[in-house]
C-alpha cells in the first residue's frame, strides 16, 4: 500500500454503491444444482483417502459448472460491487469436514488459500473455524473480535498484519440464536462520505497509525505495525482499516492520539453509523459470503448463541490470496 497519492475527487459508479443503489442481482447468486451435483462426486472420491483439506485442488476433481460459477463470483468481487452471497451449499447432507471440503475447492476456484495464522501449518491454518471463545479482545491480549460475541465495527480481515489477504471468505455452518447480523460496506463510499462531512481529517488517514498485530510474530518481533488506512495507487483505493487494533496500539505504545488523529477515527466511526450506506443480512446454513478484502469493509452485529455448545453459532473463514507466499507474512 503506497501514501504517495491521495485520493481527493469522489469516486462514481457501481464501486461506490449505497444500499439504495443495489440490485439484488448484483450480489446475490443461487448456487447450481450442476455444481452440488460435481461437489457430491468430488467428496465421494476424497472420502477414502483421509487427506487434510490443504492437499486438495480442484484440478483433481471435474469441476466443470463450478468453474464457470466461481468465475461470475470472483468477477463480482473484481469488477463489480467486490462483494457476493451465495446460495447455498447443501450442508445438511454433508459431515462438517465435507462441507469445509468443499468449500475449500469452491474458494480456491477464486484464488489461492493462505494462512490466518503465524504459528502452526495444518489445515486449521487455513480454514479458521469463528466460534465465540467467552475471551475478551483488551490491548495485547491477541483476542481477536471475531473469536467473541461482540459486535464488530467495519473492518478489513487481517489489517494489522504486513501482507492482507485480497479476498476473504465466509461459511455459514450454523447461524447464532438471535444476532450476528452481516453488514457490508463499500470503502469507496466512506472515502466519499468523508470527502462531503469530513475533509478536513482525511490527509490523516493516508498517514501512519500505530497498530496491535495481536500476537501474531516471533516473539521477538515488534508488538505493532505502523501503517496508513488508506492508500492510493492511481487506480484503486485500497484501505487498511482496523479501528479496533489501531485503538489497542495507542494504549500498548502508551501514546495518546493527538487531535489530527483522533479527528480521523472519529470521522470513521461517524461514517460507519450511516445505515443508508450499508447492506445487511443475516446468513443462513450453508451460505457462503465473498467479499474483496481491499476495497469492501465487513461486520457483523453482536450475537447470542443457544446454550447447546452444538448449535452455537459457527463459521468458517478463508483468506485467498495469488501473490507472496501462502504463509501468513506473506
Amino acid at each position: 500500500m503506497t501514501t504517495a497519492q491521495t485520493l481527493d475527487r469522489k469516486i462514481t459508479g457501481r464501486l461506490a454503491w449505497t444500499r439504495a443503489d443495489l440490485r439484488q442481482e448484483e450480489w446475490f447468486l443461487k448456487f447450481p444444482e450442476e455444481c452440488v451435483a460435481e461437489l457430491r462426486a468430488a467428496i465421494a472420491l476424497a472420502r477414502p483417502h483421509r487427506l487434510p483439506v490443504m492437499l486438495w485442488t480442484p484440478e483433481q476433481f471435474r469441476l466443470d459448472a463450478c468453474r464457470r460459477f466461481m468465475a461470475q463470483v470472483k468477477n463480482i468481487l473484481d469488477g463489480g460491487v467486490r462483494f457476493a452471497l451465495v446460495d447455498r451449499l447443501p450442508v445438511e447432507e454433508m459431515t462438517v469436514d465435507e462441507a469445509k471440503f468443499a468449500y475449500w475447492l469452491l474458494s480456491s476456484l477464486i484464488a489461492r488459500p493462505v494462512a490466518q495464522k503465524h504459528d502452526g501449518f495444518d489445515a486449521n491454518a487455513f480454514l479458521s473455524d469463528v466460534l465465540d471463545t467467552g475471551l475478551k479482545p483488551t490491548p495485547g491480549s491477541g483476542v481477536r473480535p471475531d473469536r467473541t460475541n461482540v459486535d464488530l465495527i467495519y473492518h478489513n480481515d487481517n489489517a494489522f498484519n504486513h501482507t492482507m489477504p485480497e479476498y476473504v471468505g465466509l461459511l455459514c455452518l450454523q447461524p447464532a440464536k438471535s444476532g450476528g447480523v452481516s453488514r457490508v460496506m463499500s470503502f469507496y463510499t466512506v472515502h466519499n462520505e468523508l470527502l462531503d462531512s469530513h475533509p478536513g481529517a482525511l490527509p490523516r488517514l493516508y498517514q501512519p497509525f500505530w497498530i496491535d498485530r495481536q500476537r501474531e510474530h516471533d516473539p521477538e518481533d515488534e508488538r505493532l505495525i505502523a501503517a496508513p488506512m488508506f492508500g492510493y495507487d492511481g487506480a484503486k483505493l485500497n484501505a487498511r482499516l482496523c479501528l479496533h487494533q489501531v485503538k489497542n496500539g495507542y494504549a500498548m505504545k502508551g501514546e495518546a492520539m493527538d487531535d489530527r488523529t483522533q479527528e480521523a477515527v472519529m470521522a470513521l466511526e461517524d461514517v460507519f453509523e450511516r445505515e443508508q450506506l450499508t447492506l445487511h443480512f443475516t446468513m443462513q446454513r450453508g451460505q457462503l459470503q465473498f467479499c474483496n478484502n481491499l476495497e469492501t469493509g465487513h461486520s457483523r452485529t453482536e450475537f447470542e448463541d443457544f446454550e447447546d455448545r452444538a448449535q452455537r453459532r459457527h463459521l468458517v473463514r478463508i483468506w485467498l490470496r495469488d501473490h507472496g507466499l501462502r504463509a501468513y507474512r506473506g
